[in-house]
Formats: C-alpha cells, structure tokens, sequence
C-alpha cells in the first residue's frame, strides 16, 4: 500500500465508505422503529482489527462514531481477536465503554477475508425502549435507568443466542420494534463484511492494514497541519447551562493548550457528579469536544481516527463530565452537547473569525410512552433550536447540532401515537441579532388525543442561560414550556390526559457581530420573511 499513488487510495477509500453507506441504508430501510427510520439516529463503520476507525457511514452521529472504536477495543479485550469466528456478533449497552446511556445498543462483527480476520463491522442505533423509567430526570442512578446488557455475544459463529433475544423482549416496552431495529442492525455489518471482503478480493489485498493505515495517517497529518495554523498557547472558558436538582447552574469549565502540532482540552475544574442524568460519561465528553474541533479545524476530511490522534481531552474522574459507575447517565446528551459550545466558546479566543456563536443546543427528545389502542407504545421524537450565527453568514433556523438527527414528519408521529401537532412555527426575534443573525428556534405545540393517561419526558435547557453571540453579537432567546397555557419547569415527567396541550418554545443561536453591520439588505429580507 505504501506504494500506491494519491488517486488510488482516494478511490479505495471512497469505495470503502460507499460499501458502508449501502449497509446504513439497509439498516434504515429494514428498521423497525421511528426513531431509527425517520430520526436516522444510528451509524455504521468500518473499523481495522485493533479497533480503530477507518471509515463511517456519510450520514452519521458524531458521538457514535466517537465512541465505537472504544467499545471494539473493549469487545476485544473480553473476547480476544483469536476467539473470534465468522459469524460472531458482539453487543453492549454499558455506557462507560459506548455511548454514554443504555437506549443506544453497539454491535460489532468480525470482517473474515481467505480465513484471516482483516476488521470489523460495527453499528449502533437507538432503541424505542430499553425498559426503566424513561428519560426521568430524577432518575438517581443507573439501575432506575433500563435494561444493562454487558458484552456479549450475540450471535456466535452464525447462531443466535435465543436466551439474550428472549430477555431483551421482556424488558422492553415495544419488543417487536427493539427487536426488529437490533435485526437491521446485524443485517448492516453483514452487508459491511460483504462488502469489505468483496473490495479485499477485487484488489487482491491480503487484509485492511495497508490502506487503513494510509488513510489514518493522511488524516492525522492533516489534523496537525491545521492545529499549528493555531496560535499556540493557553485559552481557557466558563460555559453555565441549567442543573434539573437545585437552583445553582453546572459549570464547564475549559482550558484548550496549542503546542505546535498536538492539541489538549481539559474540563478540570468543571461541576462534580450530580444525583439526576445530567451527567455525560469520558467517552461521549470526549466525542462531542472532538467533533467541535473537526467542525472547525477540518470539516473537509471524511472522519477517521487519524482526526483524534493529535488531540487528547480529559476530565476529572467524579465530574460531571465522568462520571463514576452507577451514576444516572440517561440526560448525557442534555449535557454533553455543551462539550460543543465549551470547546467553541473556548476556540474563539484563538481563532475569533472562524468560531460561530453559540446555539440553542441541545435538541430536544420528546420520550412518550403509554397505551394507544390497547397497545403499549414508547417511543422519542426530536425538535431543535437554531443555531448560532457564523463568521460569514447567518445561523440556520431549527436544524440539529451537535447531532445530525432528524425530526419525525408531523404525518408519521400523529400516526404513531396519540398525538395532535396544532403547531410547529418558527419564532420571530428568537435568533440573536448582530451582523448575522442567530438561526431562528421553533413554537410546537402537542394535544394528547390518549383516552388513556401518557407519559411525555422533556428534558429542558437554555431555561436560563442563552446562546451566546460572538464578536459583538447579541443572545439568543431563553426556552419556555407551558402545559395548558401555564408555564412549567421540566424537571419531571409530565402525566398527560386527553386535550391536553404542551408548548415547547425552543431557544435560538447567538448573532455573530455587532447588530450595526448587519446590510440594509438583509434587515430588509429579516422584516419581509417575519424573521424579527
């Protein structure tokens, strides 16, 4: 491989993430679930046989692929390379070694080429259910979370393991959906190994070292040609975003340290481990403070574990940040979407002209569960705010971030469970203004139409801290929820009856410099589409 030129590995490697998109897309058109189908909320990789990524699904969640070469490491670890045969499934939900709660399930398979094992395919998707009390925030530990499943194998040498089926259906809410997604799952990495092997044999390679290696290091060279285009030194944060069990914020505390090429982030300093889910596990700290440096430094390189190498983050064992075993852990993305703005806030001060405002982060996960038709259902639904203003353009208005998923049509949700939507707007003024605005938040109004009582989970943020602007640039609006026109706090799970309206009026990005700059031309656009 060391001898192959430039365009070769290009179409190797292009090849490699198309065999991996094909296998998302049969997960996604044989899933059973919404939050699968229509949220997208899964991905598939290609890993080499110690674990590291080499290449993910186009379309894909930048925490599961910041934590799965994690988990195969630690597959590895309990069910070594030589144990393996083909046919082998590995799964796990422990959000210490995955994603960081237990909805998300991780499959691994191993990748056989002339009887040598050359990688693995690895999935994760979240599931509809996986039992406990769904997404409560006060939830005080792990055990009121869900079913734990440690590493296991769940298929072994091409036979199911029929017991591990048998006790995941009976702790979940909707078995057939669960079961179904974990199903697709399994057929992906089967389509993956297909596909790898197939690739493996049409260029008459051996195994996946050579060109996986040369992909990793085109990355990682990248990656450090763009940290020492960094000032080096010291740059350091506070980011304050709401806590669910008393009236005093959590703090993220940052410090990023450039030296040359190598790049470090450390949340020393940041708030202990709390008793409700507000807390985010190493891994998913580490993922989301990684993707915000990609997005900055190096959006064009398709993602690997070249990009990581130059960069190290940490946080205090007992934070919130990383958290100790059994802590609640089923809010982390509440939180650990923050890992984005912290390590935004905290760029900003090396690099003001690149880094955008802050945003109404995170997305917004309805959990709803209960009886419709005398059939038990649960399910998750996303909406979002907007996001922050960038250096060159305005933010855009109710889109995903950090995470890539999507919301749920209005069809497919009222469909699915007993549900009316009476709005889903955009709300005027909520974006900061500055020479670009913020992106715009979102007015969604919920009627339960359930003869019998449901059980909607919000987990709210930006109750009292709005996105910041940049340079200048003003706030976004703060979020509100109101239950039949009165406001509420989410801090519990709310038990709805039929007629029955929730509002949730999510926050906007933050403006990116002073409002005085802003062109004629686009106030006027502002005024004519009812921005402001």
């Amino acid at each position: 491989m060391e001898t192959l030129d430039p365009i070769t590995v290009e179409v190797l490697w292009t090849r490699l993430i198309s065999v991996i998109d094909e296998a998302a897309l049969a997960l996604h058109r044989t899933s059973f679930s919404t939050v699968v189908r229509e949220s997208h909320d899964y991905t598939c990789m290609v890993l080499a046989p110690d674990g590291q990524a080499v290449a993910q699904a186009t379309r894909s969640i930048p925490s599961f692929i910041g934590t799965l070469p994690m988990s195969v490491r630690a597959f590895l670890r309990k069910f070594p390379a030589e144990t393996l045969r083909p046919g082998d499934v590995i799964i796990s939900n422990d959000p210490w070694i995955g994603t960081g709660h237990l909805p998300d399930l991780t499959l691994a398979a191993p990748i056989f080429h002339a009887d040598r094992l050359v990688g693995f395919a690895g999935s994760i998707a979240h599931m509809a259910d996986i039992g406990g009390r769904r997404r409560a925030p006060d939830n005080k530990d792990i055990y009121e979370e869900g079913l734990q499943i440690p590493i296991l194998k769940l298929y072994e040498a091409g036979r199911r393991n029929e017991t591990l089926y048998e006790i995941v259906r009976q702790n979940v809410r909707v078995p057939d959906e669960v079961s179904g997604d974990i199903h697709a799952m399994v057929g992906a990495c089967q389509r993956m190994s297909t596909g790898v092997a197939g690739l493996l044999a049409e260029y008459d390679m051996a195994d996946m070292w050579g060109l996986a290696n040369r992909i990793i290091d085109l990355s990682q060279a990248a990656m450090q040609r763009a940290i020492a285009q960094i000032p080096d030194g010291t740059y350091t944060s506070l980011t304050k975003i709401d806590s669910f069990d008393s009236l005093l914020p959590l703090e993220m505390h940052c410090r990023i340290e450039i030296q040359g090429t190598e790049l470090t982030v450390d949340f020393a300093g940041s708030s202990p481990q709390n008793p409700s889910p507000l807390n985010s596990v190493l891994g998913y700290t580490q993922a989301y403070s990684t993707y915000a440096l990609k997005c900055v430094l190096l959006p064009e390189v398709p993602n690997n574990e070249g990009n990581s190498r130059p960069i190290t983050i940490s946080a205090p064992e007992g934070s919130f940040l990383n958290p100790k075993y059994p802590a609640a852990v089923e809010a982390r993305a509440t939180v650990g979407h923050y890992c984005t703005s912290a390590v935004f806030n905290t760029l900003a001060k090396a690099l003001p002209d690149r880094v955008p405002a802050e945003s109404g982060v995170p997305l917004h996960g309805f959990a709803m569960s209960g009886w419709n038709d005398e059939r038990p259902f649960s399910t998750i639904f996303f909406f979002n705010g907007g996001l922050g203003a960038r250096p060159d353009q305005d933010g855009i208005s109710t889109l995903s971030f950090p995470t890539n998923v999507s919301t749920t049509p209005v069809e497919v949700l009222e469909r699915g469970v007993p549900v009316r939507l009476l709005d889903k707007s955009f709300l005027p003024g909520s974006g900061g203004s500055g020479r670009f605005r913020g992106g715009l938040g979102q007015r969604v109004a919920l009627e339960i139409t359930s003869p019998r009582p449901v059980t909607l989970v919000v987990l709210s943020q930006r109750l009292n801290f709005p996105a910041l602007g940049r340079l200048g640039g003003e706030t976004g609006s703060l979020e509100r929820i109101l239950l039949n026109g009165q406001e509420v706090e989410g801090g519990t799970p709310f038990r709805l009856n039929k007629g029955d309206v929730i509002i949730l009026e999510l926050p906007g990005g933050g403006g990116f410099g002073p409002v005085r700059e802003r062109t004629p031309a686009l106030r006027e656009l502002d005024r004519r589409d009812g921005l402001v």
